[in-house]
């Protein structure tokens, strides 16, 4: 009876998919509304309202005060966050200078109007692409319900961004190559999470979005030697040892990574042996990308599959950025129309609250549930570019 529940997920009905969505986004309004009852730019327990939008905010004050040459000096941006929001931690920057085009206007409004506009923007960012995939007032709700929204609002951090960037740009690829390739192209702020992109385009014969996409790279690379010179391009690669050490030596904590390198590290391994491991990772992720877009199977499969991969691909990712995740399960949902595999409801809605306890399984457990999640929702995905039209179990009109 349990085995045949979890298997087919007969209870994931829309109204309960709803319901609990509702459940979820009043905990966090409750939440939100706490942390700003603290004084000043602070929660109550002095934290600063956002965290990482700290170094987001400060980076920007330093370019309109022509302070761009302390951006990737760890002393200097630390005493900058100190004097402008009075930070009591160091809040990294590690973003290439193409980032630098994205945060510049931030520090025109105070700190906490300017972090509720930066979120109110990727919110939307998200949620429209989350409509793209599929365009249901379910889809909008449980999007927002999805509890990686809800550490990127907490964080201030630009989850929504790159989530509604590949959402944006992998949505409109078969439609408007041009504009597909330019939204993809500016994800190179951080292009880290976009390392299988030229893979999966050129895999799948989309040499014009390949083409925008590298063009709008080039283009934004040239804009920030033009505004800020080529020594703030010097100056990133001459601090990529400290964000290796962020990586490498737990600088930032091992459970806050959502990564195989990570999870290597967190269980004991040796920096070598977890390279390694990640390097395997990487290797079977790219091929499965290749693999994939290469086949005549529903896009919407095989922009799951990219997304997924992607998450296993990377070395450098928080929890904050499995907002990309909603896409892949957004996706998925998708394609159950013609029917629905055995576990693949089960996996979805595992899914959907693995951010709310990767973090908390990895520091109290060192269980590295992100990558063991990852993989098995790519293997039910590529299960999908293998299948007949007619899927084997119910319709998923007949089950919802």
């Amino acid at each position: 009876m349990l085995l045949s529940l979890l298997r087919d997920a007969p209870w994931l009905t829309p109204r309960r998919v709803r319901d609990y969505a509702t459940l979820l986004i009043a905990a966090y309004v409750l939440a939100i509304v706490w942390g700003l009852t603290g004084a000043g730019t602070s929660d109550p327990n002095g934290k600063p309202i956002g965290t990482d939008f700290v170094s987001f905010w400060t980076v920007s004050d330093a370019l309109l005060h022509g302070h761009a040459a302390a951006i990737y000096q760890p002393e200097k941006l630390a005493a900058l966050e100190h004097a402008a929001v009075n930070a009591p931690l160091f809040f990294a920057w590690s973003y290439p200078p193409i980032a630098l085009l994205i945060v510049a206007p931030l520090a025109l409004l105070p700190y906490l109007w300017s972090l509720a506009a930066w979120l109110l923007f990727g919110l939307a960012l998200y949620l429209q692409a989350l409509w793209r995939i599929l365009p249901r007032g379910l889809t909008l709700w449980a999007g927002l319900a999805f509890p990686a929204v809800f550490l990127t609002l907490s964080h201030g951090q630009n989850a929504f961004l790159s989530a509604g960037l590949v959402g944006t740009g992998l949505a409109l690829l078969t439609a408007q190559p041009i504009a597909a390739g330019i939204a993809l192209g500016v994800l190179a702020f951080k292009p880290q999470l976009g390392l299988l992109l030229p893979l999966a385009l050129a895999a799948g014969g989309h040499w014009r979005a390949f083409t925008a996409a590298a063009v709008t790279v080039a283009l934004l690379v040239a804009a920030t030697i033009a505004l800020y010179g080529v020594e703030v391009w010097r100056a990133f690669f001459a601090a990529l040892p400290f964000s290796r050490a962020m990586l490498e030596q737990g600088l930032v904590p091992f459970f806050k990574f959502q990564s195989i390198f990570a999870a290597a590290r967190l269980d004991g391994a040796s920096v070598g042996l977890a390279y390694a491991l990640q390097a395997v990772g990487s290797i079977a992720a790219a091929a499965v990308t290749c693999w994939a877009w290469r086949r005549a199977t529903p896009q919407a499969a095989k922009n799951a599959i990219l997304v997924l991969a992607s998450l296993l691909a990377t070395p450098f990712i928080l929890d904050y950025d499995l907002t990309l995740l909603a896409l892949a399960i957004a996706w998925l949902a998708s394609v159950q129309g013609d029917g629905v595999w055995p576990w693949e409801r089960t996996a979805l809605a595992i899914a959907f609250f693995l951010p709310l306890c990767a973090r908390p399984l990895a520091d109290f457990a060192g269980i590295p549930a992100t990558p063991l999640a990852a993989a098995a929702l790519l293997f039910l995905a590529c299960r999908r570019c293998g299948a007949p039209a007619a899927l084997p179990g119910q319709s998923a009109a007949a089950t919802a």
